[in-house]
């Protein structure tokens, strides 16, 4: 796929024995969101001024994905702001600089961190987007245009703020991102289709029962090789085994499974009117290249006339690629 450069109001929206891990992944339960491309990032606020927005200055609001956090960003929004620009990476709820860390996951005792218990097993996608609606509102008094950015899950972040308040947003950016549709209107739903069945799954990986943990927990220090290749599959097979070990040094073991579960589906009035950018990651094994094509068509079915602007990264596996220059300079350049 070449790339394709064809083409309010804001108020909070309220939503109102397991089974085996097979049958637990198989209704979809991973879509991995990377990790740090490089290293420094927090969820602060980068070239923040008071006053009026320098003229041609942006604020981006960048989301990370699952088993990930605000650092993902790192060369991306430090590129961003020596630009100009002020850049936000958000850190989700007990994620980052507030993680989770397992007692038995930093003893690597495999058989107590199976049942330790997880407060991340209580987050749901409306708690993913309360952190994130917080921002942009915050990032919306600032004055100048509001670019929300999502990796991976970070996706149902963008669906469901930019169905809460469109008003506040000039241009949404799925990378490699879930953007669930009326057919598939959860994470869940959208991993579990045929073309989401494409992408490499961490059956023997998964540490415990998902179901009674409420988390899917991986051991990101694993010294089996045979785990570090499939996660090496899944998120970046094409960098090196050093660069490897600095995306997996980031990670963190717990995601929600509620969170997977949730619905975060944009509707064309709200959500649809929102100019939107779709990267695509052509050897994604994570969210496969199928999986993208799929949630690009039924977003464009749903609103014809404001059509996703797709750019193709045929190399890429799902952290994107190693050098970030092309992302950078495309989300540089978004209209707004």
């Amino acid at each position: 796929m070449a790339d394709n450069e064809n083409s309010s109001r804001g108020s909070d929206r309220e939503y109102g024995e397991g089974p085996s891990r097979r049958k637990v992944l198989g209704r979809g339960a991973l879509s991995l969101g990377g990790a740090a491309l490089a290293v420094g990032l927090g969820a602060g606020v980068a070239g923040a001024t008071g006053g009026r927005p320098a003229k041609g200055q942006r604020t981006y609001v960048l989301v990370h994905g699952t088993h990930s956090a605000g650092m993902f960003w790192t060369a991306i929004g430090r590129e961003l702001a020596l630009r100009g620009h002020r850049v936000v990476a958000v850190d989700q709820p007990l994620h980052g600089t507030e993680k989770f860390i397992p007692e038995a996951y930093q003893a690597q005792d495999l058989r107590a961190l199976a049942v330790e218990a997880s407060p991340v097993a209580a987050l749901t996608v409306e708690d993913f987007e309360r952190r994130v609606l917080g921002v942009v509102r915050r990032a919306a008094r600032l004055g100048g245009p509001v670019i929300l950015v999502g990796h991976s899950m970070g996706g149902l972040s963008l669906s469901r703020v930019g169905d809460a308040v469109p008003g506040l947003l000039s241009h949404l950016c799925y990378m490699a991102a879930m953007c669930p549709s009326r057919s598939m209107p959860s994470l869940n739903d959208c991993a579990g289709s045929p073309e989401g069945q494409r992408s490499v799954t961490p059956w023997d990986q998964m540490i415990g029962d998902p179901e009674k943990l409420g988390v899917l927990r991986l051991n990101w220090r694993s010294g089996d090789r045979r785990d570090l290749a499939v996660f090496k599959e899944m998120i970046c097979a094409e960098y090196t085994d050093a660069a490897f070990l600095r995306v997996i040094e980031g990670m963190q073991t717990d995601e929600s499974m509620a969170a997977y579960g949730g619905r975060a589906v944009g509707s064309a009035g709200r959500w649809g009117r929102i100019p939107r950018t779709y990267l695509r990651f052509g050897k994604d094994r994570t969210v496969s290249p199928e999986l993208q094509d799929r949630m690009i068509a039924e977003a464009d079915d749903l609103t014809p006339d404001n059509r996703f602007t797709v750019h193709d990264f045929p190399g890429s596996g799902h952290c994107g690629p190693a050098d970030p220059t092309r992302v950078t300079d495309l989300l540089h350049n978004l209209p707004v």
